[in-house]
């Protein structure tokens, strides 16, 4: 199996990458953002769980995330590959992605992670907020702490798991394209 991590502070275009890829490669899409908000919208177990959560910018806890991933990986076991966005978000996941894979004899392809600055972030929030339905993306409040939330607990997190595998960082300010063609670069080395 193909597995692929894609990092990067929000609204960096982890997503747009990761479709592109996945389209590409044809390889599972695990957002785990997304995940989220359809086990709330279908009110399953772990939907129930997340309730005050990812509508309100704030992380979803370790402990549920963990069971979530090893549902995710079960649920994948068969396909040819899968990338992962914006997954690991804490140090804590970073652990747990790594031992669930290491369990399952799986090894990663490739890691990257997509540098955006503060400034064009909330640029891209702001446009993303103009053609978006999502409530969570309507408030500037959210973006202001989905940003501070990276540079907390995430950025630390893209520390530590360079410091286990190689991750490489990409430059995200330019256009899809061209961060796309740097992306596929890592993932083709």
């Amino acid at each position: 199996m193909k597995v692929i991590i894609l990092l990067g502070p929000p609204y960096s275009g982890k997503g747009t990458q990761c479709d592109l890829l996945a389209k590409n490669l044809k390889i599972q899409h695990i957002s785990t953002g997304d995940r989220i908000r359809k086990e709330k919208e279908e009110k399953t177990e772990f939907g129930k769980l997340m309730l005050d959560y990812n509508d309100k910018g704030i992380l979803v806890p370790d402990s549920i995330m963990e069971k979530l991933l090893a549902q995710i990986l079960e649920e994948n076991r068969n396909a040819e590959g899968i990338i992962f966005d914006g997954y690991p978000r804490t140090v804590s996941q970073v652990d747990t992605l790594l031992q669930f894979l290491k369990e399952r004899g799986i090894s990663i392809d490739a890691a990257i992670n997509i540098e955006v600055d503060k400034e064009e972030l909330f640029n891209r929030a702001k446009e993303r907020a103009k053609n978006s339905t999502r409530k969570d993306d309507q408030d500037e409040a959210v973006h202001l702490k989905r940003i501070t939330d990276f540079y907390k607990d995430t950025l630390p997190a893209i520390q530590y798991l360079k410091a286990q595998i190689n991750v490489t960082d990409v430059d995200g300010m330019g256009s899809i394209k061209e961060v796309y063609q740097s992306v596929t670069s890592v993932v083709n080395a």
